[in-house]
């Protein structure tokens, strides 16, 4: 009965994405602009935009009720009005989280750190005064207050300027304001961005081996301190101690001693087991902490979450086949908080942690044994825990469990009411916020046998599985959940990715692996750049976005090598200077920002360029520190068994692609 209510609370509790800081394109609902296929009618918008044909209409009637009887003021008008339309319209019509009744109107000279490209020295909102201020308008867009000011009271509905403001200088300080670098005004024009520029050339990625071991996933300590959790799929979770940077030192990481062993609740099998972890953000205080993994209902009394697959999304159990021999629902993804307390005099200097659940918080039978996600993390302004979850698996989602709203396979979920969850996605497979920019939530799409992506999540976003994989349409080989059609969709079109032929032409073989914003300064032309990579570790891209906040995206792939003075042996590729990864499981990040690799022939962190010999024109090599001799590691380094080594790689070629 427990499992059954946590499905229901999950279900009315769902995904809530924190209010853009920066100029990403969004709507004033906070959602992501839409792919308009043919140009709006009234407001001059195409390609993308916040308003549909309907949205386009109400905007039209609204103007013509205005009754505008000047020419050049009801043009001006006409503008104002569809900056509703304008993919930045979310922060447009935003002010300090209060909602505006028109657009920020540009009223001043673009600084030096403006965001925009287009304002000049355009005084849009002088130009609007100057055209409007003695033009009737019935029910003016300037008449309410706004930000504390008011203008003066009127008895009639058709009112001019003059009428509701003492002067120009009143008006734009209510309605006007200029582009800086985090903020966007409107020009009479739809948004564009400055372009940034060609950014610093990239040679490769530099990578020292700091552990041996083979893990899934990497937290770093809430703390603030260089620790971090390793966890790996059978379900052990390790706190160890990171090396500074150009110290040669490796990874403090006893295997005997795990911080909490959850192997006893854990079913762990190829494509499953603990798939991610999450300490509370007041871990340091509370000692609470989260993990996502799997259990089977035939082994676990607790294990007894209501299937997927259930009358709520027309889906009868007794109907599915079995998959691999296992019947439907035998299997259950599971969230739950375990906790530090009392191990320690404080949970930040705690060691280990009790491996009895606190409390269960979700538990939810998979249709199938594949494809189910897993990753849990925390939202890093709102406090909520974020899950990620798979289409359940069954090849090419038979059951359309992502386009049904109903489902929670294929979504991206978090505690919160009355909303609806982030959805269309096929098996998510790592996601990061940005440590700078929050709103950049990005999560990375495993895809089915074409196309791997990269999607900007937003509230209530469809990314398109599976009526589209990425960029293509797709054409399931089985439908008895029924089919969405291709023109009842708004798809929001990954941001980045590649073909399977890109990487290997063996159909199948490609599966994407998520990462995370470079943010360090180990690797100065690294900076501001997303990097991602495939989990067969034959390709590692750099993403540079440009213009800034603009989400719009260029790639490559980078090379990839190993420092010269790396802590553990860092072999290479046969015939080639690649580093040697084996596959790529994961990516991490710690307090420092730098960014780590988890793969199966261990833990490598990003190191400086010049380790490798690869130029940066950024680095200061003169400060970079001579390396001490070489140490040994530590006696209790992690070493993992073939048998352990070969189920994590199972998992990865079995449940991710």
């Amino acid at each position: 009965m427990e499992g059954v209510f946590a499905v229901i609370f999950i279900v009315f509790n769902l995904l809530l994405l924190p209010y853009p800081s920066f100029s990403l394109p969004l709507c004033t609902d906070s959602r992501a602009p839409l792919t308009v296929s043919t140009k709006l009618e009234f407001c001059s918008y195409n390609g993308s935009s916040c308003c549909n044909s309907t949205d386009d209409s109400k905007l039209q009637k609204q103007f013509q009720a205005m009754n505008i009887s000047d020419p050049s003021c009801a043009s001006l008008l006409q503008s104002v009005l569809c900056a509703r339309c304008d993919p930045f319209s979310a922060k447009l019509f935003t002010s300090d989280s209060v909602p505006r009744p028109v657009p920020l109107l540009c009223n001043s000279t673009v600084s030096t750190n403006s965001s925009q490209s287009n304002q000049a020295t355009n005084d849009f909102c002088s130009q609007v005064w100057d055209t409007c201020q003695n033009v009737l308008i019935l029910n003016s867009p300037f008449a309410p207050s706004l930000q504390g000011q008011a203008g003066a009271p009127v008895n009639s509905n058709f009112t001019k300027l003059t009428e509701l403001w003492q002067s120009k200088t009143d008006f734009c300080d209510a309605f006007g304001g200029a582009s800086t670098a985090g903020s966007i005004c409107y020009d009479g024009e739809p948004v564009t961005l400055n372009e940034t520029g060609t950014p610093s050339a990239l040679h490769g990625l530099c990578l020292e081996k700091i552990g041996e071991g083979n893990y899934l996933d990497m937290v770093a300590h809430p703390d603030g301190s260089n620790r971090a959790f390793f966890s790996n799929q059978q379900g052990k979770i390790w706190l160890a101690t990171i090396p500074e940077v150009g110290s040669r030192g490796t990874l403090e990481l006893d295997e005997s001693n795990p911080f909490v062993d959850l192997t006893d609740q854990v079913h762990f099998d190829t494509t499953f087991g603990m798939m991610g972890i999450a300490f509370h953000p007041n871990f340091a205080e509370n000692g609470r902490f989260f993990a996502s993994f799997n259990c089977d209902k035939g082994k676990s009394p607790g294990c007894s979450g209501r299937c997927s697959c259930n009358s709520d999304v027309n889906c009868d159990p007794s109907k599915l086949r079995l998959d691999n021999g296992d019947q439907p629902c035998q299997y259950q993804s599971v969230i739950a908080e375990y906790t530090a307390n009392g191990t320690a005099s404080q949970p930040s200097s705690a060691e280990n942690a009790r491996p009895s659940e606190v409390r269960r918080i979700f538990t939810m039978g998979l249709p199938f044994t594949s494809q189910h996600g897993g990753q849990i993390l925390f939202g890093p302004t709102d406090g909520y825990l974020y899950f990620m979850m798979g289409d359940g698996g069954g090849g090419g989602d038979p059951y359309n469990f992502s386009q049904n709203k109903k489902s929670i396979l294929g979504k991206i979920m978090r505690l919160d009411v009355d909303t609806i969850p982030t959805f269309g996605l096929r098996n998510p497979w790592r996601c990061s916020f940005d440590s700078e920019r929050p709103s950049y939530f990005m999560c990375a799409d495993v895809g089915e046998n074409l196309y791997e992506e990269v999607d900007i999540i937003s509230k209530g976003g469809n990314y398109g599985w599976r009526v589209y994989e990425g960029l293509y349409p797709f054409d399931p080989t089985s439908s008895p959940g029924g089919n969405t059609q291709v023109n009842s969709i708004s798809p929001i079109l990954p941001v980045m990715g590649y073909n399977h032929s890109e990487v290997n032409k063996k159909v199948g073989s490609a599966s994407i692996i998520g990462g995370y914003f470079y943010r360090s300064n180990t690797d100065p032309c690294m900076y501001g750049r997303y990097l991602y990579a495939d989990l067969y570790a034959g390709a590692i891209w750099a993403a540079t976005e440009d213009p800034e906040n603009s989400g719009n995206f260029s790639t490559n792939t980078i090379p990839f090598g190993c420092a010269r003075d790396s802590p553990l042996e860092c072999s290479t590729v046969p015939a080639s200077t690649l580093a040697a990864l084996g596959y790529i499981y994961s990516f991490g990040q710690d307090n420092s920002k730098d960014i780590y690799l988890l793969t199966s022939s261990g833990v490598y962190r990003v190191a400086a360029p010049s380790q490798c010999n690869y130029t940066c024109s950024k680095e200061n090599v003169t400060a970079v520190a001579s390396p001490s001799p070489t140490t040994s590691p530590p006696s209790h380094a992690n070493q993992l068994s073939p048998v352990i080594l070969l189920s994590a790689l199972l998992l990865l070629m079995a449940g991710l692609a």
